[in-house]
């Protein structure tokens, strides 16, 4: 209890409790008194704190000191399920929350969570997990803290560490013609499309998880991509848009995959013209985990590094459609990529140009594969010199 009232100012009031420290006290927008949340050791600091505060009102930026007393886990997993996210992504930030943020920021109000603290949780999680995850994790707690600000339950969003939420991939892998073949060969015959359509569509697994028989236009070697079906953790496929609206696209194949893609929908794929394109042996949608096992097999028969995923085959589908004569635009529109680059909207590219890109890839194939054989055939019959001598 203070033994002074202190004399009326214009804006709050301090006043000196018995043990000589100073409190400020003032009225919110709402009428309510406020109090400021600690004592002062002078009656000039406590009045320094009421002008701050007086500033504030005066200039919008006044925040209730209560706002931020929300618990970080609640507001999170509200967030997560008020936004629009595909299936796929709602389950990374689902896992990125319960693996790498909850366990540290769960507990604590959003006001709670300082730079300080942001600093030192990125800086205990590079040392327990790759970076590539501790990045994801940081623009996921980023973009919930950012909607907290304009939610005015905080001042300023404390995730300001620059760069911390880039990705430094490695340069992946690129697989030559002879590889892929090697691939499409070990991988066995239910399987080889997908390694070919996944080189030279360049599709997505996820989009040939999708593909029906009535997608493929044989007569025209051109397959209709409109929807995705990535495989959750649950094992259930979540059907759905494409990975971006450019996804939905027409791909024109080289003509060197119509024997392949002939032979596959006359002996795998689902019959009628609703049935899937790929399924498993016994007849179901292929799964990620049993495909995966096969994938890896192949890879070691070929002697692939551990490293390369299924996933960088596009790479040798980009790879040759530039060596083609592709524009940047063809290529985009070939694998199914959006770009936000102003100077894109003035370049076009159409269906006779994909088929002039598929005519060069096809063209490049053979060429490659020619080379191979005529080394093949050189290499037997100097093996045959030999023997004769």
């Amino acid at each position: 209890m203070g033994n002074s009232k202190g004399r009326r100012r214009r804006f709050g009031a301090v006043r000196q409790y018995r043990s000589g420290r100073w409190t400020a006290s003032y009225r919110d927008p709402d009428g309510l008194e406020r109090r400021a949340p600690e004592t002062f050791a002078t009656k000039r600091d406590a009045e320094i704190w009421l002008s701050q505060i007086e500033a504030d009102l005066s200039r919008g930026d006044w925040q209730d000191p209560d706002a931020g007393a929300v618990n970080f886990e609640e507001y999170a997993l509200r967030w997560v399920g008020e936004h629009t996210l595909a299936a796929t992504t709602e389950e990374l930030y689902r896992r990125l929350l319960r693996l790498h943020l909850l366990p540290t920021f769960g507990g604590l109000d959003l006001d709670e969570i300082t730079p300080p603290r942001v600093r030192t949780w990125r800086a205990e999680r590079l040392t327990a997990t790759g970076a590539t995850t501790v990045a994801k994790s940081y623009r996921l707690l980023k973009a919930i803290m950012e909607t907290a600000a304009d939610d005015e339950l905080i001042r300023r969003n404390p995730c300001r560490i620059r760069g911390a939420g880039k990705e430094m991939a490695p340069e992946r892998p690129v697989a030559t013609v002879d590889q892929v073949d090697a691939l499409a060969d070990a991988i066995g015959p239910r399987w080889r499309l997908m390694v070919y359509l996944g080189a030279y569509g360049p599709l997505r697994p996820e989009e040939q998880a999708a593909l029906r028989c009535r997608d493929v236009d044989l007569d025209e070697m051109i397959l209709r991509v409109s929807t995705a079906a990535p495989e959750l953790n649950t094992g259930k496929r979540a059907e759905g848009p494409t990975k971006s609206d450019a996804g939905v696209r027409l791909v024109v194949l080289p003509d060197f995959l119509r024997t392949d893609l002939r032979r596959h929908l006359d002996w795998f794929a689902e019959k009628g013209p609703h049935g899937l394109l790929f399924v498993g042996e016994k007849g179901a949608p292929f799964r990620r985990t049993s495909f995966g096992r096969k994938w890896k097999r192949a890879r070691a028969y070929v002697g692939m590094p551990d490293g390369f995923r299924f996933y960088d085959l596009r790479h040798t589908g980009h790879t040759l459609s530039t060596q083609s004569g592709a524009t940047l635009k063809d290529t985009m529109v070939r694998a199914g990529q959006s770009s936000e680059r102003a100077a894109l909207i003035y370049q076009h590219s159409n269906a006779e140009r994909q088929k002039e890109v598929a005519g060069g890839i096809d063209a490049r194939v053979r060429a490659e594969r020619a080379r191979t054989a005529e080394k093949g055939d050189g290499e037997r019959s100097g093996a045959d010199l030999v023997q004769d001598a």
